[in-house]
């Protein structure tokens, strides 16, 4: 479901550019509202949530996905914790949907996928990994390391029930926007991958914008 935003960035907290291949993670407090931007178009944004006072009750993707009847995020989804609890809520998308289902890339799966020659390529589970020891004061580990959401990533799924990557359906300037229903971890990499559509083979950055509660 496509709807716009009612916020300006004027108003906003915090504006960073993330360059591709890096990670970011911050708190993003209870009434915070979130803005991911795809700035130049067809990025995947791989991003981890934990509740901020319980990081082992982290985003998940069965929960959420079995509470909303649908396999794509937008507008109205609520992302909700193994507890249950409703970690966030998205409130305005310009893309149309986003993909839990398809994982992030490491460098074991590059591997099988593509060749053995690419085990050597960055991956989107090093920059978690490399976020979660460099931020040992925020409480996780590479065990907290679950399910995440791939936003502005294409991944259909075949009448047979199989997913595919393919070409993205953003585009630049393309954004969704989230509100934080209770203090939040966000863990964002912005993912290097080559070697599928999903960055249209160039890995661009993005922008994190925050505002405030209301």
């Amino acid at each position: 479901m496509i709807r716009e935003s009612t916020l300006s960035p004027d108003a906003a907290r915090y504006r960073y550019r993330m360059p591709a291949g890096t990670y970011w993670m911050e708190v993003v407090r209870q009434g915070e509202t979130v803005r991911f931007v795809d700035l130049l178009g067809n990025q995947a944004v791989d991003t981890l949530f934990f509740d901020a006072n319980d990081p082992a009750d982290r985003y998940s993707m069965s929960d959420t996905i079995r509470a909303q009847r649908n396999i794509y995020l937008t507008v109205g989804s609520k992302l909700l914790a193994c507890s249950g609890n409703t970690l966030l809520e998205i409130v305005a998308d310009t893309c149309g949907r986003h993909d839990t289902l398809g994982g992030a890339c490491a460098t074991e799966s590059n591997t099988v996928r593509y060749a053995l020659e690419k085990k050597t390529m960055h991956a989107c589970r090093d920059s978690w990994m490399l976020a979660v020891a460099q931020n040992d004061k925020l409480g996780l580990t590479k065990r907290d390391i679950a399910h995440n959401i791939n936003f502005f990533m294409n991944v259909p799924v075949t009448p047979e029930g199989k997913l595919t990557f393919e070409d993205g359906i953003s585009a630049p300037g393309k954004y969704v926007e989230l509100k934080a229903a209770r203090d939040v971890i966000v863990l964002i990499s912005n993912c290097p991958q080559l070697n599928n559509p999903c960055n249209g083979f160039d890995p661009t950055p993005i922008e994190i914008v925050i505002w405030p509660s209301a």
